[in-house]
């Protein structure tokens, strides 16, 4: 059975996966959708509270997140499994934590806080649906290859996957083979 991961570029309430198998052969592309239109930007909804409101404002709407999140995430997982693969492995490429408190504008604070959230989705989706996780700001660093053999395999990749091929296909791709060569390494 052919080991797979996804790679996971997260956006506001969305996410690009791309699946690899361990030859870095392409197994598929999906978009994710991780809330619904009332969850989409739950700290936009609260940003004129103080952050320590806002943060227990939002709880009911990262509870729905965290459930559709979950949902979409098992969804692709089957349809991939479905196929004779194993899906041993989600890399997630997102923000990193950071310390929210301190962003003083109530807007950049927010579109930062939901960065953060929805990359924290997805790993905890991951974990649902009893998967390994690994998490990555720049996975690229991870992969100890040239910035030449990154590009060429990228390109490869994108042939075979058709368009669109942009820069979140390649990120979430990027932290696939991150995640694989991990994975072979230990």
């Amino acid at each position: 059975m052919k080991r797979v991961a996804i790679g996971v570029k997260t956006k506001t309430g969305r996410a690009i996966a791309v699946a690899l198998s361990e030859q870095l052969e392409f197994i598929g592309r999906e978009e994710l959708i991780l809330c619904d239109e009332s969850t989409k930007q739950p700290y936009h909804d609260v940003m004129e509270l103080p952050w320590n409101e806002s943060i227990v404002a939002v709880k009911p709407a990262i509870a729905t997140i965290e459930r559709i999140a979950a949902e979409a995430l098992r969804r692709l997982i089957a349809s991939i499994e479905s196929r004779g693969l194993r899906v041993e492995c989600v890399a997630v490429v997102g923000p990193a934590d950071r310390k929210l408190e301190r962003i003083g504008n109530p807007h950049i604070r927010a579109h930062a806080a939901e960065g953060v959230l929805f990359r924290a989705v997805v790993e905890k989706a991951a974990k649902v649906n009893r998967r390994q996780t690994r998490s990555f700001v720049d996975p690229a660093a991870e992969l100890k290859r040239s910035a030449g053999e990154v590009k060429s395999a990228l390109e490869k990749l994108g042939k075979i996957a058709g368009a669109p091929w942009r820069a979140e296909e390649k990120s979430a791709a990027i932290a696939a083979w991150a995640a694989l060569t991990a994975r072979r390494s230990s």
